[in-house]
């Protein structure tokens, strides 16, 4: 119950002594008037109490059942049954997705690389529209963890939907990247990039390339067997100049070739799209 004496006439709040969930969670309203009576009513769990000093407490049961925490959703260490399905059901690049692409001045990628399409999936919003899916892989492993995906439209904008980019929830992304050419066309050199298009752009001038998906993932993107030269698309913003800068001293020590991008936008596609 409220220890009623410790609180002065006025407004307070304070945290429930049925559903609190600590001394921050202040969902309790109490009101002291001047002669001493009082009320509290917790707002979540309709919870109430009120105060008479020459009759104590008195307590009414709430009328809703008490709100508990729900705990987290645990992430998937590998891709869920629902996105291999949804994986298994896209479409190579073509179509709307081919278009889209074109219009942002991004290369094709080879089809057995780890981009396709889906001509009407459908968003949160419940939004159903062609959407880009691109396929996270653990750098490392190979292990499918992810998907990300894209909604679009063929005149190169995304479709009007927030946010039109999104991984599935409750999947791991750390240590992720999509290949957007596969394992296969990777010798001695590769080119890595946050976003696809950002990659896709780096492809004009080197390739093969991969997705890094963010900056985070980026910056912890580890030292590969076998590859000898990495190429970084930076991101001209301090969060992808420095995510460039971690990956780059990382490979360095590695004793491997490291080349990084520079351009004035803030990225390889924002220069392709002003130069067109």
């Amino acid at each position: 119950m409220i220890a009623w004496s410790q609180y002065e006439p006025g407004q307070h709040r304070a945290s429930c002594p049925e559903c609190g969930r600590g001394e921050r969670d202040k969902t309790l309203g109490i009101t002291i008037e001047w002669d001493g009576k009082g009320v509290a009513h917790c707002f979540r769990c309709n919870h109430v109490e009120t105060f008479r000093p020459e009759q104590g407490v008195h307590v009414t049961a709430s009328d809703t059942p008490r709100i508990r925490a729900t705990a987290p959703i645990a992430k998937h260490d590998t891709l869920s049954d629902y996105g291999r399905d949804l994986w298994a059901g896209s479409k190579p690049v073509a179509g709307v997705a081919r278009g889209y692409l074109t219009e942002r001045r991004c290369c094709i990628p080879p089809a057995d690389g780890d981009l396709r399409w889906h001509p009407a999936l459908k968003h949160p919003s419940g939004y159903v529209g062609p959407a880009l899916i691109g396929l996270v892989t653990d750098a490392i492993t190979c292990e499918p963890i992810s998907l990300h995906r894209t909604w679009i439209n063929a005149d190169g904008t995304k479709a009007d939907v927030d946010p039109p980019r999104m991984l599935l929830g409750g999947h791991r992304k750390q240590g992720g990247v999509i290949r957007l050419w596969p394992d296969e066309a990777v010798a001695s050199g590769l080119g890595i990039a946050e976003g696809i298009e950002t990659a896709l752009s780096l492809a004009h001038g080197f390739e093969p390339v991969w997705s890094c998906i963010d900056a985070g993932n980026l910056a912890q993107f580890p030292v590969l067997p076998g590859i000898e030269s990495l190429t970084i698309g930076v991101d001209n913003d301090p969060a992808g100049i420095d995510a460039a800068n971690a990956c780059a001293v990382r490979w360095v020590h590695a004793d491997r070739e490291v080349f990084v991008t520079r351009q004035a936008e803030n990225d390889l596609n924002d220069t392709l799209a002003g130069a067109a």
